[in-house]
């Protein structure tokens, strides 16, 4: 028997050239290090950091009282005592005697901010009160028409509806407009004309 001992393979070294694997690794980490130098580099030297304030103050639809005393009421029922409103300001008057504790209205007085608040713009110089009965909310317009909500879900629907039979050119005087169903409104009467174009 020969006395020669072989070397196990495992002990042998081989020396190999990078393949395309160890290339690809590096291309992936300088392309991921290009990235990251480029983020940080637009987070602190390049970003505008101005900051700009924008405040956009709620807009009072009602009051609860008038004069100096009054205070404005939010298209949501929130009390905006802390608004000072504008002078000249023709806003519908809540039928309360004075302003709740709590902050926020509620109830029948809730049900008419509502649609108060969910008056168009151009119909709002016209408002003159709104009240609640047994049929809900109404809403009278300063030229003596009546709209007729009752509760005040789709509150913006139905003052759509008011507003294309206060435009219609055939509808010359009318006492009220029932809007229970904005789909189907109704009218009736003839002793107050149609409040003037805007």
């Amino acid at each position: 028997m020969s006395s020669k001992r072989r070397r196990p393979a495992s002990s042998k070294r081989r020396r190999s050239a990078p393949g395309a694997a160890g290339r690809l690794g590096r291309w992936i980490a300088i392309v991921l290090l290009a990235a990251l130098a480029g983020a940080l580099l637009y987070w602190f030297a390049l970003r505008d950091t101005t900051v700009e304030s924008h405040l956009v103050l709620p807009r009072a639809t009602a009051t609860i009282g008038s004069g100096s005393d009054a205070v404005a009421v939010g298209p949501d029922g929130r009390l905006l005592g802390w608004l000072p409103l504008p002078e000249g300001a023709r806003l519908p008057q809540l039928p309360l005697s004075e302003p709740p504790a709590s902050g926020h209205l509620s109830g029948p007085a809730l049900r008419q901010a509502r649609v108060l608040g969910a008056a168009p713009a151009t119909l709002r110089p016209y408002v003159a009160s709104s009240s609640y009965g047994e049929g809900g909310v109404d809403v009278e317009l300063r030229s003596g028409i009546e709209l007729r909500f009752g509760d005040a879900s789709r509150a913006a629907q139905k003052w759509r509806a008011a507003a294309a039979i206060l435009a219609d050119p055939s509808v010359t005087a009318l006492d009220y407009v029932d809007l229970h169903a904005p789909s189907r409104p109704a009218i009736g009467g003839s002793g107050h004309t149609l409040p003037p174009p805007p």
